[in-house]
């Protein structure tokens, strides 16, 4: 594996890290596209996805600061250097970026539609990171599809390319979406849906974690169930927004209703 891009002296150069920030602007840059097919300036759609990053880095390292402060100040750089987006430092980006729409009056079904494929772009690329590093390897397998580390001969399953090619489908799924179906809502409902459906199926291919609620499920397979059942209830919610949409009206229609 190639856990490091660059390694000269004291200098690191993750390859995680660094094709987690090419995720990051390729998602951008893809953003100004998505954004046109919603209805929203392209302009206030990259802004708002670079407060979102920015959010979830910062509120993610001062919470793993708030909660080991003697650990911060015994060693301070060490612990920066942790990754750290963690279900607490997500939960506040949410709010963060939703009080961010709001004041910039952006409507948020359009947002999350116009972010859909652009966060399973960024999915491709930490998925690939993670292959890189070899820190999301399977369960061990004598099968041809096992993937021994450097040093090891035994073959563990390698779910981190087949998170990759799962999050590569569903960019270009959500795109098509995106393209051609104008109901506000539709395309994050299926973004939810779908990763949260291959998130739990991906889950029987790494090894266990402790459950939260015994040994039934663990904490990755209830968050796919959430996604699954916040994606089916925004499905059932825009079908409701179909039928009240008055028969001959197209995309462009739709479009002008986003805003």
């Amino acid at each position: 594996m190639y856990p490091y891009l660059l390694h000269s002296g004291h200098l690191y150069l993750p390859t995680f890290g660094a094709l987690a920030a090419l995720g990051l602007m390729a998602a951008l840059t893809l953003s100004l596209r998505t954004a046109e097919w919603v209805g929203i300036s392209p302009d206030a759609i990259w802004n708002a996805g670079s407060f979102a990053a920015l959010a979830a880095f910062l509120l993610s390292r001062l919470l793993l600061v708030a909660t080991n402060f003697r650990s911060f100040l015994a060693y301070p750089m060490y612990l920066l250097a942790v990754p750290s987006l963690t279900p607490g430092g997500i939960l506040l980006t949410l709010i963060a970026v939703g009080v961010w729409l709001w004041t910039k009056q952006i409507p948020l079904m359009a947002a999350l539609d116009a972010w859909a494929p652009c966060a399973t772009l960024v999915w491709v690329f930490l998925a690939v990171g993670h292959f890189a590093e070899g820190s999301d390897l399977g369960l061990p397998t004598s099968t041809w599809i096992g993937i021994a580390l450097p040093g090891t001969t035994t073959r563990m399953i390698p779910v981190a390319l087949f998170a990759a090619a799962l999050a590569l489908g569903l960019t270009w799924l959500l795109l098509r979406s995106l393209a051609k179906d104008g109901t506000p809502g539709r395309t994050f409902a299926l973004a939810m849906t779908l990763t949260g459906f291959g998130q739990f199926v991906l889950s029987f291919w790494r090894e266990p974690a402790e459950g939260v609620f015994g040994d039934t499920l663990d904490p990755l397979q209830w968050v796919a169930i959430g996604m699954m059942a916040v994606g089916v209830g925004f499905w059932v919610a825009t079908q409701q927004v179909q039928k009240q949409i008055p028969f001959g009206n197209d995309k462009q229609e739709l479009q002008e209703q986003r805003r």
